[in-house]
C-alpha cells in the first residue's frame, strides 16, 4: 500500500507544475508559521504583513499551478482568495500612505486632526 503511495508521488512530483503547487502550499505554511511566532512573541493574537505577502504569493503560485495542471478545486479554491489578500495589502498600503503624510495618524481613525 505505502510502495504505491510512494511511486504515485513520485509520479507526480516529475511534474514541473506540481513542485510549483508545492512550493505554494510551502507559501501557505509559513504564513501560519509566521503568524504564530508574531503572535507569541506579541502575547495576543496579531496578523503580521508577511503573513498577507505569503499568503498573496501561495494562493498565486497554486492558482498559476492549477490553471496550467487544469485542476478546477486549485482554481476555485486561490481565484477568490487572490483578490482578499490583495486587497488586505492594499489596506496596509493605504494605511502606511496616510501615516507618511499624517504622523499623527492613529489606526481606525477616519479623516485628519483638527
Amino acid at each position: 500500500m505505502f510502495e504505491r503511495f510512494f511511486v504515485e508521488l513520485g509520479n507526480q512530483l516529475s511534474n514541473p507544475w506540481q513542485i510549483v503547487a508545492v512550493i505554494g502550499q510551502t507559501c501557505f505554511f509559513l504564513r501560519f508559521l509566521v503568524q504564530w511566532l508574531a503572535s507569541e512573541r506579541a502575547g495576543q493574537s496579531v496578523i503580521p504583513n508577511l503573513f498577507w505577502y505569503l499568503s498573496l504569493a501561495g494562493a498565486a503560485t497554486v492558482l498559476l499551478a492549477g490553471i496550467v495542471l487544469v485542476q478546477p478545486v486549485l482554481i476555485i479554491a486561490n481565484l477568490p482568495a487572490l483578490a482578499v489578500y490583495g486587497r488586505n495589502l492594499y489596506f496596509i498600503y493605504k494605511r502606511h500612505q496616510q501615516t507618511i503624510v499624517d504622523p499623527d495618524h492613529q489606526p481606525g481613525v477616519k479623516g485628519a486632526k483638527p
